[in-house]
């Protein structure tokens, strides 16, 4: 954001401190100043002369030998009248005009930054010397202009200004001057201060004084009738255009604007095109409010208005591009199709041109999340949309407009058509309640009786310099107990306490200003955060209450990190291919209609598949054997919307473990370890089931459900699946031979580990006995039963058994197969004997001879 001094100080009333002071203030209570640039550096060597003599040059055909009038510089050569010498080769000049000298000496503006300054000298031009140059609009950086010198008219001059031989040109036209570069981001809140008026009413606050907006910018601005052309305006948008604003104008004249227009668009950062453009430019420079002018003569059945795009419809717009268009754009229209996009940029169709003698001016209001989100799609960045993003004030258009309408010449043609939805009443003379007390206490003050920071005269003073409205209201607080004098210590009585609050009327272009706490900003902001006591917040020194997701992050973390899995992290937006690879349905995510990215349109459904993405680049990188897990988030249809309006997000802890070689066992009892491990450590005793029908969700899609198994825990708490791949998946993903996945559900292990049961035992100080047991059965009796009764089994009084499985073999052909288990017996009571050991496993023995008829080795 390019700020004029020289603009700045035509608004306010008194004057600015020195550029360092100023610059220093403003870094502290405004925006960070990136850059201060001085103009005046630049033109400082440029004067304005009057050309008294011109003739033709006596050895070229296409130059001018002229004798200037310079007022008098000094260091030049000049004839015995007084007057400079100098060649010129554009085709405009002539005697008795006044145009703009480069001396000798002096570095062309066009060049100024360039690394070498191209810096003129007294010098032959085919046989006659020239001191220095006649300039055109491009060499002094003002326009894009070559066809000619620049010449200089008595309505070229800004207000009060005259002609006068020698004057400097930078003085006359504004350009002795310093501009600001602040930072736009220190203003993304801060619609006012894009533009030129905002920011002196701020730097007038920053100061102390007070600061009256001109008379033009104000609510109360009436319109008069026009005819002549016909006109016919709408807004088949309400909900995203709040205020669609036009009027038609006649008989305008499209030609450059006068130099003193152009200079101040050069100074607070623009480039003149046009009278009509500049025009449009200027207002948007100096309110913050962009506007547009179309050619009425293009624009198609006298009618104009703004509406939703049509799926499909294409636009071209201004800079040449032709751009594919959807319902979620919002787009200016006339009566047959696009002529624009709305605050962002116009069509090409409706461009004012040379030729162009009626026009249509436009000042609107627009949804800024919706232009954003066209803008993010469509790649286009403007100072219209930069504008318009930081949600610029509709009551402020009307203003605007009408002021625009004085600048482009022409005569009215039509009424001023002002189509607004109902939500502007509601922003009219919005107010905010504030107690004095209150801002005090934020800012620093600790006596909650009397003001130490601020008071409410020094509040309604710092708002009021900057235009907000503040009456002061005195209200009954509280009733306090009045302690009296130590002649009648003892007694009491009670009294009312009046307390001074606040009614603060908030200017129409702050659209930022909504609760107590944005007021407390200004006052201290505006008072100097530099100002206030340094001392730290008043807090409860009692700890904060740890947050339960929070904490069973970090166990689980913790649990997997020891046991030598690596923790990644992967986008949430996923490509449609990722679905398909994994077997998932794309019509069951959600779709962004502002993707950051083409390879990023979609919320995934589950966590899995991104995991699975990043196994194939680590086998690569020549990571032989490792495990990966993420916790995150997945997005399914299915699931709806929550209270808020947004999707319904599932929380996933997902591992895949990846090798190429064969460990020992199959992959599956890899994970299935890694999840009993760190069930284990969350206290929490799994149990694993075999998954009797097949089931079609996103979270089951992925995996070979014939290999694969549910987690629960003993309570019958749902943890999440655990198997390996479908070969199909394996495929897609370029897998190695040997993985296996878990997929758990992280809101289904914080449930369970909330209500789990301290599981703390002392160490038995008697020794334990370890024996293993083999049980031989029949191939289609499932392991999980054999498990299930043994544990059943294995029990003992007043001490623990623990059962681990160690081994399933099957001979290649067999019909049986034996399963080993290590069984584990700890008493608290006394030491066991070989024969109490032996009851226990002929307990087991029983038990699974009576239900699976196995064999007991």
């Amino acid at each position: 954001m390019k700020v004029s001094l020289n603009v700045i100080k035509s608004l306010i009333n008194f004057e600015l401190p020195p550029i360092d002071e100023l610059v220093a203030r403003v870094n502290a209570q405004l925006g960070g100043v990136e850059e201060v640039i001085d103009l005046g550096a630049k033109y400082a060597g440029a004067r304005i002369v009057r050309v008294v003599k011109c003739d033709k040059h006596p050895d070229a055909d296409r130059l001018s030998t002229c004798m200037i009038d310079d007022g008098g510089v000094e260091d030049v050569e000049r004839n015995e009248d007084g007057l400079v010498q100098v060649v010129c080769g554009a085709p405009n000049v002539h005697e008795n005009m006044w145009a703009v000298w480069l001396p000798p000496g002096t570095a062309v503006p066009a060049s100024f930054n360039d690394e070498e300054p191209f810096v003129l000298s007294a010098r032959p031009l085919r046989g006659v010397v020239s001191q220095g140059m006649l300039a055109a609009g491009d060499e002094l950086d003002i326009n894009n202009d070559h066809d000619g010198i620049v010449e200089i008219r008595e309505s070229d001059l800004p207000s009060g200004a005259e002609l006068q031989a020698g004057a400097k040109f930078a003085e006359v036209f504004g350009l002795n001057d310093y501009v600001l570069d602040i930072e736009n981001k220190m203003f993304t809140h801060r619609p006012d201060c894009f533009g030129q008026l905002g920011v002196a009413r701020e730097i007038a606050g920053i100061f102390g004084r007070e600061f009256a907006s001109p008379d033009w910018y104000c609510l109360a601005t009436e319109f008069t009738g026009g005819e002549g052309l016909q006109l016919e305006v709408f807004n088949d948008a309400p909900k995203k255009s709040a205020r669609f604003m036009a009027v038609a104008i006649k008989n305008v004249e499209v030609k450059p604007s006068p130099l003193w227009l152009q200079c101040q668009l050069v100074a607070m950062g623009g480039k003149p095109i046009n009278n009509i453009v500049d025009a449009t430019n200027y207002i948007m420079l100096l309110t913050a409010q962009p506007t547009h002018a179309y050619d009425y003569d293009k624009i198609r059945g006298a009618k104009i208005g703004v509406r939703m795009a049509h799926p499909g419809e294409s636009l071209t717009l201004l800079n040449g591009k032709t751009y594919e268009l959807d319902a979620d754009d919002i787009v200016i229209a006339d009566g047959e199709g696009a002529i624009g996009l709305a605050g962002i940029m116009g069509g090409g169709n409706s461009e004012v041109s040379d030729s162009t003698t009626n026009i249509i001016l436009e000042c609107a209001n627009f949804d800024m999340y919706t232009l954003r989100r066209s803008a993010m799609k469509h790649g286009l960045f403007t100072d219209a949309l930069t504008r318009f993003n930081k949600g610029q004030s509709p009551l402020q258009n009307a203003p605007v407009l009408k002021q625009l309408m004085s600048m482009v010449g022409g005569e009215q043609a039509s009424r001023v058509f002002d189509v607004k939805n109902d939500s502007l009443e509601a922003q009219l003379h919005r107010k905010v309640n504030v107690s004095v007390r209150k801002i005090d206490n934020i800012l620093g003050g600790k006596d909650e009786n009397v003001s130490q920071v601020v008071d409410s005269e020094r509040i309604s003073s710092i708002l009021g310099n900057v235009e907000f409205g503040v009456t002061v209201r005195e209200l009954v607080a509280e009733n306090l107990v009045n302690i009296q004098s130590s002649a009648d210590r003892g007694s009491s009585s009670r009294e009312n306490r009046w307390e001074n609050v606040l009614s603060i009327e908030v200017p129409f272009w702050r659209t930022d200003i909504d609760e107590p706490e944005d007021v407390v900003e200004e006052v201290g902001r505006l008072y100097g955060f530099d100002k206030l006591p340094r001392e730290l917040p008043r807090r409860s020194t009692l700890a904060a209450a740890k947050n339960s997701r929070r904490e069973i992050k970090r166990l689980i973390r913790g649990s997997l990190s020891r046991a030598g899995a690596n923790e990644v992290l992967t986008y949430s937006f996923v490509h449609e291919n990722i679905f398909k690879k994994a077997g998932q349905d794309a019509s069951e995510a959600y779709k962004l209609s502002n993707a950051l990215s083409p390879d990023l349109q979609y919320l995934r459904l589950t966590v899995l598949p991104s995991l699975l993405d990043k196994v194939h680049m680590n086998i690569k990188a020549g990571h032989d054997e490792f495990a990966l897990f993420e916790m995150g988030k997945g997005h399914i249809k299915m699931h709806g919307l929550g209270e808020d309006g947004l999707p319904e997000a599932s929380n996933f802890t997902d591992i895949v473990y990846a090798a190429k070689k064969p460990g020992e066992g199959a992959p599956f009892y890899k994970m299935r370890r890694l999840v009993e491990q760190l069930c284990l450590d969350l206290g929490l005793k799994p149990v694993f089931k075999k998954i009797e029908k097949e089931m079609n969700f996103p979270v089951t899609a992925p995996f070979d459900q014939q290999r694969s198994a549910l987690v629960e825990t003993e309570n019958g708490d749902f943890i999440g699946m655990v198997g390996e791949l479908r070969q199909e998946v394996i495929k897609n993903f370029k897998l190695p031979p040997y993985v296996a996945v878990a997929s758990l559900d992280t809101a289904g292990i914080e449930s369970a580990h909330a209500k789990r049961r301290p599981a703390y035992k002392p160490l038995s100080k008697y020794p334990s006995i370890t024996q293993d047991i083999s049980i031989k059965v029949k191939n289609e009796v499932e392991y999980s039963k054999v498990a299930t009764l043994v544990n059943s089994a294995a029990q003992v009084e007043n001490g623990t058994v623990s059962v681990q499985p160690i081994v399933i073999y099957r001979p290649d052909g067999a019909n049986e197969k034996t399963v080993t288990f290590r069984i584990k017996i700890v008493s608290y009571k006394h030491t066991l004997t070989n024969e109490r050991a032996a009851e226990i496993l002929n307990q087991i023995k029983s038990v699974v001879l009576d239900n699976i008829g196995g064999i007991v080795e």
